[in-house]
């Protein structure tokens, strides 16, 4: 850890939609907090050694969400850290009150905009496999977004931050929360 890193006092949990920057911006939150990073799809993705969209097409929905929850309680035990969680994590309402328990929540709010910019040309996105996936992205938007209001901080995403902007954002609002300190 550098020396002045601040010292993050329990884990953080990032949600937000799919775009919003969990990975990447969770990612550099972790290294300029000096802890670990911790990606929920990376470790289910280990833990069934395909993607996410084929655990989906194959064993579906439900049963990804039931795996999720149990890859989240455990990479919120131990020391805390930055863990970035999948789109649709946090709509489940047992993995809000099990992150509540043991972490702290940030949700990475971005326009809806902002997000089909991010996502519109990736391919690894199985909610969006659909015939008019901007439409699909904004029906998912409009649920989700009151759910991720939840959160214990929010951090708005601009167009004009880099992501290490953003991670100063977050790191900012943690300050600010009284999560991170010296």
């Amino acid at each position: 850890m550098p020396p002045d890193a601040p010292k993050l006092r329990k884990p953080v949990v990032l949600v937000g939609m799919m775009g919003a920057g969990k990975s990447a911006v969770g990612l550099a939150l972790a290294q300029l907090l000096g802890v670990d990073f911790l990606d929920s799809d990376d470790a289910m993705v280990e833990a069934a050694n395909m993607s996410i969209a084929e655990i989906f097409e194959r064993d579906g929905e439900d049963f990804f969400r039931a795996r999720e929850t149990e890859v989240i309680d455990r990479l919120l035990t131990g020391k805390p850290a930055i863990v970035s969680t999948g789109g649709g994590a946090f709509m489940a309402e047992r993995n809000r009150i099990l992150i509540a328990e043991k972490a702290v929540t940030v949700w990475l709010k971005a326009d809806l905009e902002l997000l089909w910019n991010r996502v519109k040309h990736k391919t690894t996105r199985p909610l969006l496999r659909t015939d008019n996936p901007r439409r699909t992205l904004g029906e998912i938007f409009e649920t989700r977004t009151p759910i991720y209001a939840l959160a214990d901080l929010a951090v708005n995403a601009r167009d004009d931050y880099s992501i290490e902007d953003m991670a100063r954002a977050v790191v900012a609002a943690l300050q600010e929360a009284g999560i991170v300190g010296q």
